[in-house]
């Protein structure tokens, strides 16, 4: 491991490793919360917002990204370096996305046949990110920038409406951005985390100061604008939310 500010940690949310610490780990904490929330914003622009729908498309979401998801992902390589078993991870993956999906089809109920494109694709996005099928065709910046990013906030709209809006479509594509930027932070930051070996050199200022260059100067000013944005993102969908609902 390169010169790291913290030890091998392969994230900076990430806990020491071990026991229910993987858990942790493995949910990814900042960026599920930031996922999650703009299906809270997309909710939020509806005409009525219903609690209930809210609910439980953050809970599906909760189940498809926050477990499913980062399951396969560390399935596929072990990037997180967790020693959950093999089998312990798909079982999480099928339950997480099995109950993603029993609560979109209690959700046709309420929001109608929207929902259906929305249960077909999510799977779809989720096992063809992070297993990078189809020669990683979707595992790219585009491609996690619109299944982490721009679709939650259709389906909170959609679950929500039961059609879709300008609105709706400028919220995802602002989100679609949103992630795009996240995702070149945090490729930059893992690189340096989990595959540099070896970091030289120096920064040399007008004056003659010279700043060596380490593993924590190239990394902090990345987790920094990805800790700070992931609590802005958060912390702007919780604002949204209790505007509508109160």
């Amino acid at each position: 491991m390169a010169d790291s500010p913290d030890g091998a940690r392969p994230a900076f949310y990430a806990a020491r490793p071990g026991g229910w610490r993987d858990w942790w780990t493995l949910l990814h904490p900042p960026y599920t919360a930031w996922h999650l929330s703009y299906a809270v914003i997309g909710a939020s622009l509806a005409p009525h917002v219903y609690l209930g729908r809210l609910i439980a498309t953050v809970l599906a979401f909760f189940l498809a990204v926050g477990l499913a998801a980062h399951a396969l992902d560390e399935l596929h390589g072990r990037p997180l370096g967790t020693s959950i078993p093999g089998p312990v991870l798909l079982a999480v993956s099928g339950v997480g996305l099995a109950g993603a999906l029993a609560l979109g089809v209690a959700g046709i109920g309420q929001a109608g046949a929207i929902l259906i494109p929305f249960m077909v694709a999510g799977p779809v996005l989720v096992i063809a990110y992070n297993a990078e099928l189809f020669g990683g065709l979707v595992h790219t910046d585009l491609g996690f920038a619109a299944a982490w990013g721009a679709f939650p906030a259709l389906t909170g709209y959609a679950a929500q409406a039961g059609d879709l809006s300008a609105a709706a479509c400028i919220a995802a594509a602002a989100a679609l951005a949103l992630s795009a930027a996240q995702r070149r932070l945090s490729t930059a930051a893992r690189t340096i985390r989990r595959r540099a070996v070896g970091i030289e050199g120096t920064v040399t200022f007008a004056g003659g100061r010279a700043v060596p260059v380490t593993a924590q100067l190239l990394l902090e000013p990345l987790e920094r604008a990805l800790r700070a944005t992931s609590w802005a993102i958060v912390l702007f969908a919780a604002a949204l939310a209790i505007a509508r609902l109160t």
